[in-house]
């Protein structure tokens, strides 16, 4: 999870400033000389961390401040206030245009994840009830135009392309086939080079003079930390952008590029790139990242994925099975497609207050899950709509079929025989008994392999 090392850190220096019964000025200033280093140590650049550093200090050493009896907490609202100024303050829209298309020009270095990240976003524009088009303006890259196909047909997006032409006029013939055929928005896919190069950048400006694109969005790295910034930076001189999609967010990456990036270019974070996933984008909320960085979850992006990935008709479904104390297999296997599309579950719990940056990956093996769903699958349909006639010998089939061990079919039948055991005594099922599930996909936390 990116941030994790910077939010460990901060959680340290608060958690001694919490140790104090009052805070005097040295106990203030001696924690911020530790959370500047943290912030160097997340690779966010000098001069950020040092006005950062200081604006906290003269918001903290106020008088209000310093008479408070809530010293620590005080402190830390303080810096969480700076933090979102530093990514924005606000949350960057993009720009819809009153007159369809609106055009998106993607650009990027090599590498940096742009392609794939024209198809996640092409899928995001979709959930808001667009009708996006992806146009192949990449000519140089080997079978770059083939997995812009690829992408776009796996999120159910149209492609444009026109082969190895010149970029600028599929660009505009493109902008053209859109406005032609009723699509109302245009993600431009540009090359990328290895490195910043001057032929790069003409061709961009002749993309952008030709096509006057809505948005300019530079693809960025997080993981190149500062060298992410200095890319963004370049590219904002030449281009004017926009905005940033930061992309591997969820990796282990030290964050100081999603810190910094607004302070020196003066562009907003616009997405977040989160996993490896077609819908493993999301819009870059600083008050959220802010509280995460912090250790304080994130329960708005949790709903919003929970909305996002939740089937109504299937919870329904599972209510009146459960109610009628008919909740077999199928049903738990249904409720574990619905969690994965959530996401990774260590990234899930984290956003959880209270959980919140205490989930290690030795807690976590993403790996269980699909384990679990292979042993369920290996089961006849007799079989998962009645566990109990399951004997040994069906076990080392299901354990064979799954490439499992007969153990782990014997943890799945516990586990699911305590969750039956669980629910009656909740009252879910029985006559006279009814209750309503919460809208939230089942078994967040149930004990279940992975979970």
């Amino acid at each position: 999870m990116a941030f994790e090392g910077l939010s460990s850190k901060l959680n340290a220096v608060f958690g001694k400033l919490k140790g104090h019964g009052k805070l005097t000025e040295k106990d203030i200033k001696d924690a911020m000389r530790e959370v500047r280093m943290a912030l160097l140590d997340a690779d966010v650049s000098f001069k950020v961390a040092k006005d950062f550093v200081n604006k906290v200090s003269e918001k903290a050493l106020g008088a209000k401040v310093m008479e408070s009896l809530t010293l620590a907490q005080q402190v830390i609202d303080i810096v969480r206030t700076e933090l979102i100024e530093l990514m924005g303050n606000t949350t960057a829209k993009l720009d819809f245009p009153s007159k369809p298309p609106c055009i998106i020009m993607m650009c990027g270095l090599q590498g940096a994840g742009k392609t794939t990240h024209c198809a996640k976003l092409a899928k995001w524009l979709m959930g808001q009830n667009r009708r996006p088009l992806l146009v192949a303006c990449d000519v140089y890259r080997p079978a770059a135009i083939d997995q812009l196909k690829i992408v776009g047909e796996k999120v159910g997006a149209h492609v444009f392309e026109e082969g190895q032409g010149n970029p600028v006029e599929i660009a505009k013939h493109g902008v053209k086939f859109a406005k032609d055929q009723g699509f109302d928005t245009v993600l431009l896919d540009t090359a990328g080079r290895l490195h910043i190069d001057e032929t790069l950048m003409d061709e961009l400006k002749n993309i952008k003079s030709e096509t006057a694109p809505n948005e300019i969005l530079l693809v960025v790295d997080s993981m190149t930390g500062q060298d992410a910034v200095n890319v963004a930076q370049s590219f904002n001189d030449a281009l004017d952008i926009t905005g940033v999609i930061l992309t591997k967010l969820d990796g282990d990456t030290r964050g100081g590029a999603a810190l910094t990036v607004l302070a020196i270019t003066g562009k907003p974070i616009k997405f977040a790139g989160i996993g490896e996933k077609a819908d493993d984008i999301e819009p870059f909320h600083p008050d959220r990242m802010a509280s995460r960085i912090l250790g304080m979850g994130d329960v708005l992006t949790l709903i919003d994925k929970a909305k996002a990935s939740f089937d109504e008709k299937e919870a329904e479904k599972t209510v009146k099975r459960l109610e009628e104390n008919k909740f077999d297999l199928n049903d738990l296997y249904a409720q574990f497609v619905q969690i994965e599309k959530m996401g990774s579950i260590k990234n899930l719990l984290n956003m959880i207050p209270g959980v919140a940056g205490k989930v290690k990956d030795e807690d976590i093996d993403e790996k269980k899950m699909p384990h679990t769903k292979a042993i369920i699958t290996s089961m006849t349909k007799r079989e998962r709509e009645k566990p109990s006639i399951i004997d040994a010998k069906r076990k080392r089939r299901i354990a064979a079929g799954s490439g499992t061990s007969v153990e782990e079919v014997n943890q799945l039948l516990r586990q699911f025989e305590q969750m039956q055991k669980m629910m009656k005594q909740m009252g879910f099922a029985g006559k006279g008994k009814k209750r309503r599930l919460p809208k939230f996909p089942m078994n967040m936390g149930g004990g279940f392999p992975g979970m």
